[in-house]
């Protein structure tokens, strides 16, 4: 879909970082008062920069929509005692799909994961669908991605591996989620209106607090 093989699976060849030039001068970190014990999240705002993601029907670009779903979901965590958050980015900048998850992995963090918008030829397709590579990310994705299907009421589109390079290269359980169509009319309104994209936050949220209340994080 919007997230294809050459730029998934392989590093972007004309993108470049814009901004400072390393992954912890772009990341937004956990206040400091966070306990030592709190469970490390990336937030990973799909694109950025030069690489504006899916085009939405209303003109409106994909990496402006998973920024600002992103900080949501990265305020949201940050009222979370149990979770200390950071994200790939801050602002309209653009790093290496290698850099991301080299970010979580320098960070050792607990989980990853990467926020998109879909898009498709076919402007009625519609849906949510989520993505995971190692067995160890298969039970994050289902429980994340039952919590943002109840929470979009889009067509759920099930929860698929795939080689998608953040997720290949993660050491930690690792996810892509695309949370709908941007490229249709009714779905793309329901994920820019900022009531919805509140509920979406929230999910992804209680679905990171199922996923480590029953495993502990192992």
């Amino acid at each position: 879909m919007k997230y294809n093989q050459s730029q998934a699976m392989q590093p972007a060849q004309e993108s470049k970082r814009s901004g400072n030039d390393t992954a912890a001068a772009v990341a937004k970190t956990a206040a400091d008062s966070k306990p030592n014990n709190a469970y490390k999240i990336v937030i990973d705002p799909g694109h950025g920069g030069n690489d504006p993601g899916a085009g939405g029907v209303s003109g409106k670009e994909e990496k402006e929509y998973t920024l600002a779903l992103s900080q949501e979901v990265y305020e949201l965590l940050q009222q979370e005692p149990m979770f200390e958050p950071y994200m790939t980015r801050d602002g309209d900048t653009f790093m290496e799909l290698d850099d991301r998850a080299k970010y979580g992995n320098d960070l050792d963090a607990d989980a990853f994961l990467s926020i998109h918008g879909n898009t498709y030829t076919d402007s009625s397709i519609t849906g949510t669908e989520s993505y995971y590579y190692s067995d160890n990310s298969r039970l994050l994705a289902n429980t994340i991605h039952k919590e943002l299907v109840e929470a979009t009421g889009f067509t759920d589109r099930g929860v698929k591996k795939e080689a998608w390079r953040v997720l290949t290269q993660s050491e930690k359980p690792a996810i892509l989620m695309e949370v709908g169509f941007l490229t249709n009319k009714e779905e793309e309104a329901k994920m820019l209106d900022p009531a919805s994209r509140s509920r979406v936050a929230q999910a992804i949220v209680e679905g990171l607090k199922q996923y480590f209340q029953e495993t502990g994080g192992q």
